[in-house]
Formats: structure tokens, C-alpha cells, sequence
């Protein structure tokens, strides 16, 4: 039985370590397999995970040495490689780790963006910071090389400073297609349909199935075809009249969304090589022959898509005839879930940015540059609950230069704010209507004309003073005579 969104949202809320964090909610980390945490400290995540009903074990040097090293599905080297001094220890170290996971490691090191606040005297390859400890801090492209020439394994970017290396590749590339795979709605029946409705039970798995996937099952994909071969003469003839008592269209527009899906995975797999088609998943197979008819024929789709994120004239037409994101001279600027709602060009484009840096903590939105081959990746306050929330960092993808850094905001006594939030979400974003009304209320009022002005926390504060208003919520209230803003 796996872990709820619910159970890793009350993980996280422990203050859970990043790295297996993020692999819980990658669904990577779950009660069907082992985990071993090599360098657990006092085991702090061995006990969060240990109360979720996942198996667990630990080693380390200073707390734990007499445990055994045993091996399991998923191995955590978290925050380990970066405290050993010894470079050659270090490529022992995390030799034994991969050798310990059935199916995934986990990498985790500090990166260099760090380093300005901890140094306090050079040592080797790396610092010795004000505790007199050892640390070796990487840039993402340094520790993702260092991992890939260690192991001769291609590792995946998870979050900045952190890897997974995956020891099936077949695994590798389910977890990379389902990175890409927009979240679709099945489509309702018209219970006034008999047949369909007497045997509903039947039907429900097949809907699930075409919504996931885009397509019919192959032979062996499905338990209940044979129930809907007796039931309806056969799976297709089952589907087809599935289509006549829901939505036609939106079996058609599901069909086509998964095939997108599959055609950006498929342009992403080319850094640094694409697999040999034998070396995917069952289902990722099945589902190229479905939309592409060969494995040919959908990489050279494919190699034509990635060739126009290289263009910038393409990439900024493409900003310029997305349906969702504000656009602004430099920028498309979108919220993180409407990211699969762009064109494929751009979501090719943000995932090569997603590849160098993985999942970024905080993440609110992807601001994509239109003439110059950078991505940053925006944190700020609670976007549904703030109606004008700060920027508190920004990480900056440099994809020609490979290169990641950040810019902290969180000391900055002016910070950047959002309005017109409502332009970075799809239409279908909950809370939408809610920050609609807020800015027509304050184009009415006039706070957004000042655009030069209002970009900043100052700023926009100085103008809800003129006004005499302040805004509590999504509201806009008349502030009482006397009172501040």
C-alpha cells in the first residue's frame, strides 16, 4: 500500500530531510519497498518514515557504526559526500551506496551558492567553515558529471543538489515520462445509457485506463478486457460505445494531450542519449506505437521539436501565442501547474531547465525568457492565500552555460510583489475567480496604473496610501481616517 498525498504532506510537516522528501512525493519512497539511509545521522528520517509503515535501516560512522550496511530498493546518501574531505573516499563512498540499491539512489551535496556564507578558510577542494568542518560544495552540473563518470549511470536531476540514479533504465524512463504527463479528469457517463450503466463496474477501469494512457490496451494491459470482450463483443467495440454516451471530444482532446506528453518526453530523452527502444517500459512502448506508429518516427518528431526550443524566435513566438502566463518584453512568466497547458515547444524548452535543475522547494512560477536561453524558477509567499505575495528567491537556469544560481530575496527590504495573479493559471485554477475579482477592483480604484511603480513592496505600498485603501485577503477596503495601509 502506497503513502496519500495526506501522509507525505504530515511527512514534510516533520521537517523531514529534502532529499527523501522529495522522493516521497515522488512516489519513489513507499511502503512496498526498503530504504536504507547510509549516513543517517541520528536517524531522524528513519523514524518519520519507520511511523508511516515503510522498512526501514540506517548506518553511520558516528552514531550508528555497528549497524549492518544491507542493500534496499531505495539507498539515501544524503548530505554524505560533501563532508568527506578525501576526494578519493568520497568515489568509495558512494561506489558502496550504489551498490547497496536494489533500485534508486539518492545523491544529495551542497551546492556553491552556499558556500559565501560558510567559508572561513580554504582546504583542499573545498572550505572549512566556522564549526572547523569540512565541506565540498558542488555546482549542479559539477555533481551531476561526478556522479554520471563514478557510475557510469546518467543521473536525474531531482532538486538542486540532489540526484537520483536509477538501476533499471526502464524505471529511469517511466519516472522521466510521467515528470512530463499533464493530470487529466475522466469524462462522466449519461446514466440514462442502460448497457453502459448496468455494468459500470466493467466500464471504470477502461475510462481509467484511456484517460491515463490516451489509447486502447494491448493484449495483457488490462484484467477486465476478457469480462468486456463477453459483455460488448470487444475492448474497442466497449470504447466506442463508451464515446456516443460520454464526450466524445474530450476522449479526443485526451488522446491528443497524452500524445504531446509522450512527444516532449520524447525530445527531453535525447540529453545526453536516448534509450534503445527495448530498454523502455512496456507501456511507454505501447504508447508510441499508438501515436507515432514507430520508434523512428516519433524521435524524428520528436528531434524537430527540440531543434525549435534552440531557436529563440521560435521559443518567443511561442510565448507570444500561449493561451495561459503573463507576457511581459523579456518574459512569459506562468504558474508552476500551468506549465503543461503551454505549447510543446515551451514545455520542451522548460524541461531542459527542469533537467539541470530538478524540483525546486517552493516553487511558484517559471519565468521563461523569450530572446536569451534561461529559465528561473520563482518562490513566493503563499500564492493562494497572499493577494500580493514577495518574491523570496529565484533559482536561475543558464542552459547554455549548464549552470544554476541563486538569488536569495528574503533579506531584501523591497522586494518584488505579483498583481494580476489570475493571468498565471489556467482557467481552470481554483482560486481564479477569486483573483479575477481582486484586480478588477483594483483597476477600477486605478492601483494598477502605476506599473514603473507597483512592482515592489514599497512601491505598491506607497500606492495603496494615496489611494486611502488597503487590502485585507482578496478584498479591497477604505482605510479609516488616520490609519496606515
Amino acid at each position: 500500500m502506497s503513502t496519500t498525498r495526506a501522509d507525505r504532506t504530515a511527512i514534510r510537516r516533520t521537517s523531514l530531510s529534502r532529499p527523501v522528501a522529495l522522493a516521497l512525493d515522488d512516489g519513489l519512497v513507499h511502503q512496498e519497498r526498503t530504504f536504507f539511509d547510509y549516513g543517517c545521522g541520528r536517524g531522524d528520517d528513519l523514524l518519520r518514515l519507520h511511523k508511516m509503515g515503510i522498512p526501514v535501516s540506517g548506518w553511520d560512522p558516528a552514531f550508528f557504526p555497528d549497524e549492518e550496511r544491507a542493500p534496499a530498493d531505495i539507498v539515501n546518501l544524503g548530505y554524505v559526500v560533501n563532508v568527506i574531505e578525501d576526494p578519493d573516499e568520497r568515489l568509495v563512498v558512494l561506489a558502496a551506496a550504489w551498490e547497496l540499491a536494489r533500485k534508486v539512489l539518492i545523491v544529495s551535496a551542497r551546492l556553491d551558492w552556499e558556500a559565501a556564507d560558510a567559508a572561513v578558510d580554504f582546504q583542499g577542494d573545498g572550505i572549512v567553515t566556522g564549526r572547523r568542518t569540512f565541506q565540498k560544495f558542488f555546482t549542479q552540473e559539477e555533481l551531476r558529471q561526478w556522479i554520471e563518470q563514478a557510475l557510469g549511470r546518467q543521473p536525474v536531476a531531482a532538486a538542486p543538489g540532489i540526484f537520483y540514479v536509477f538501476r533499471d533504465e526502464a524505471d529511469a524512463q517511466s519516472f522521466a515520462v510521467n515528470r512530463v504527463s499533464r493530470h487529466r479528469r475522466i469524462p462522466g457517463i449519461e446514466k440514462s445509457q442502460a448497457l453502459v450503466a448496468d455494468h459500470e463496474e466493467l466500464i471504470e477501469p477502461l475510462m481509467a485506463f484511456v484517460t491515463e494512457r490516451g489509447r486502447l490496451p494491448v493484449d495483457g494491459e488490462l484484467a477486465i478486457a476478457p469480462q468486456l470482450t463477453a459483455v460488448f463483443g470487444s475492448v474497442a467495440r466497449a470504447f466506442s460505445l463508451l464515446r456516443r454516451v460520454t464526450s466524445a471530444d474530450r476522449w479526443d482532446r485526451i488522446r491528443q494531450d497524452r500524445r504531446a506528453d509522450v512527444l516532449v518526453y520524447l525530445a527531453l530523452a535525447a540529453f545526453p542519449k536516448r534509450p534503445r527502444f527495448g530498454a523502455l517500459p512496456d507501456e511507454l512502448r505501447h504508447d508510441i506505437r499508438a501515436f507515432f506508429g514507430s520508434y523512428r518516427s516519433g524521435c524524428a518528431e520528436a528531434d524537430a521539436l527540440l531543434f525549435s526550443t534552440g531557436d529563440q524566435d521560435a521559443v518567443d513566438r511561442a510565448c507570444r501565442d500561449a493561451t495561459v502566463g503573463k507576457l511581459l518584453p523579456d518574459a512569459l512568466y506562468v504558474h508552476h501547474t500551468a506549465v503543461e497547458h503551454l505549447p510543446p515547444v515551451l514545455r520542451v524548452y522548460e524541461g531542459c531547465g527542469r533537467q539541470l535543475a530538478g524540483a525546486v522547494d517552493g516553487l511558484t512560477l517559471v519565468k521563461l525568457f523569450r530572446r536569451r536561453a534561461r529559465l528561473s524558477y520563482l518562490a513566493y509567499e503563499d500564492f493562494d492565500r497572499v493577494a500580493h505575495p514577495a518574491l523570496r528567491s529565484a533559482v536561475v537556469a543558464d542552459l547554455k552555460r549548464l549552470d544554476l544560481h541563486l538569488r536569495d530575496y528574503t533579506r531584501s527590504p523591497n522586494p518584488p510583489v505579483l498583481h494580476r495573479k489570475e493571468l498565471f493559471v489556467a482557467d481552470d485554477y481554483p482560486a481564479r475567480p477569486r483573483f479575477a475579482r481582486l484586480t478588477k477592483r483594483e483597476e477600477k480604484i486605478g492601483l494598477l496604473d502605476a506599473t514603473s511603480t507597483i512592482g515592489t513592496r514599497d512601491g505598491w505600498q506607497a500606492v495603496l496610501a494615496e489611494h486611502r485603501v488597503s487590502v485585507r485577503g482578496h478584498s479591497v477596503v477604505r482605510n479609516a481616517p488616520g490609519s496606515r495601509p
